[in-house]
């Protein structure tokens, strides 16, 4: 019960966060592949496949997209995790 009651308070915190009018930018590369591109979309942003494939698809054809939205102090981890997985990532306004 307690797991379910963490879990929750987890999705609220996401929620509050959306609010913050900053978003994290995937650029697209030549490096990696699309399939790498959208499992570490699934492990750090916590998107579902098909959102990441999309995500990935976006990036490759328009250079970028958004992947997240929210606080600086709560994507700034995400976008760090990205870049340390060898992605290109920013925060903008």
């Amino acid at each position: 019960m307690k797991a379910v009651k963490e879990k929750k308070k987890d999705l609220t915190s996401n929620k509050e966060n959306t609010n913050a009018g900053k978003v994290l930018l995937l650029y697209n590369d030549e490096v990696n592949s699309f399939d790498y591109v959208i499992e570490c979309l699934v492990e750090i942003c916590e998107h579902s496949y098909l959102q990441a494939e999309q995500a990935a698809w976006i990036a490759h054809l328009k250079g970028k997209c958004g992947v997240k939205e929210g606080s600086y102090e709560y994507l700034k981890p995400l976008k760090d995790a990205l870049i340390a997985a060898g992605l290109s990532a920013v925060i903008t306004d």
